[in-house]
């Protein structure tokens, strides 16, 4: 019987894969401006295009449970991404605070990995402070945010997501055989012949 786990591993894929993505990091920084309106163009057709399906879906539910829940979570994510096509500016400042929420949260989860691995403290900590600086930064600067800001962020995170990569690969989930189930199949197997030998000739 087996049992899954987590591991920490790198391999030599991991370094590639962590080499593309931080050179893709480091485009995102060349192109901060447009990357960032991109992003808000991008999130806004993506909320109106999930708000119309939803409502076309809603339609099908109706007078059946959870017709209104539908209905009302394809109203809102429609008018959602139609604020982000019609006013960009506020949406970017919308998507800088949930990317300041994440890479702070991101920053915390890391160093507080990093005090229980000692093996990758070291890139760990790395992340993790630079992380939670960029968290703290757009969380401090909200409402001064720029197009600039966002589009530098994220390609810095970008970049440090692929160092990290590189450095100490990712999590994969393993098959671990628990202790001792070989020696409990060896009194099972042996019990037979035991019976055998008392027979009497």
């Amino acid at each position: 019987m087996s049992m899954p786990r987590l591991e920490l591993r790198r391999t030599g894929w991991d370094v590639v894969l962590g080499a593309v993505i931080a050179l893709g990091g480091l485009v995102i920084l060349g192109y901060a401006s447009f990357v960032t309106t991109v992003s808000v163009l991008f999130m806004g057709w993506l909320l109106l295009i999930a708000g119309v399906v939803g409502l076309a879906a809603s339609i099908f539910r109706i007078g059946k449970g959870g017709f209104w829940s539908a209905a009302l979570t394809g109203a809102f994510l429609t008018v959602l991404g139609l604020f982000f096509l019609r006013d960009t500016e506020a949406a970017a400042t919308t998507l800088t605070l949930i990317a300041g929420v994440i890479f702070l949260t991101g920053g915390v989860v890391r160093l507080a990995a990093a005090a229980q691995d000692s093996l990758y403290r070291i890139p760990l900590l790395f992340a993790g402070i630079v992380s939670t600086a960029l968290g703290l930064i757009v969380l401090l600067n909200l409402f001064d945010a720029s197009y600039v800001l966002l589009g530098v962020l994220l390609g810095v995170q970008v970049l440090v997501d692929g160092i990290t990569m590189m450095l100490i690969g990712r999590w994969r989930v393993t098959e671990t055989e628990l202790p001792g189930e070989a020696a409990g199949e060896v009194p099972t197997q042996r019990k037979p012949q035991a019976q055998r030998r008392r027979q009497p000739h």
